[in-house]
């Protein structure tokens, strides 16, 4: 039987992000760690950011209907040449 552990990651408020960019230039790139598994970041992905939209989630079906709004930053591949074979 396969081991399991509740993942309860602290997403960050508009206010942290802000709180930990404070200092930063407005020209400094901005890149993500990715987590190879919850909570796994010994052998990360990195990507840069590249947006920042408002995306509407749906409650699901043991929900009442219903949206919510969650803002999402998006990521791509950093920059650099890559075989599309591989990607």
């Amino acid at each position: 039987m396969t081991d399991t552990y509740d993942h309860t990651p602290q997403v960050w408020t508009a206010g942290r992000l802000r709180e930990a960019l404070a200092g930063l230039s407005d020209d400094t790139p901005i890149h993500i760690a990715v987590a190879d598994g919850p909570g796994d970041f010994e052998g990360y992905s990195e990507y840069a950011l590249v947006d920042l939209e408002p995306v509407e989630k749906d409650f699901g079906e043991d929900a009442e209907a219903g949206t919510e709004v969650e803002y999402t930053l998006f990521a791509d591949y950093k920059a650099g040449q890559y075989h599309v074979d591989l990607v």
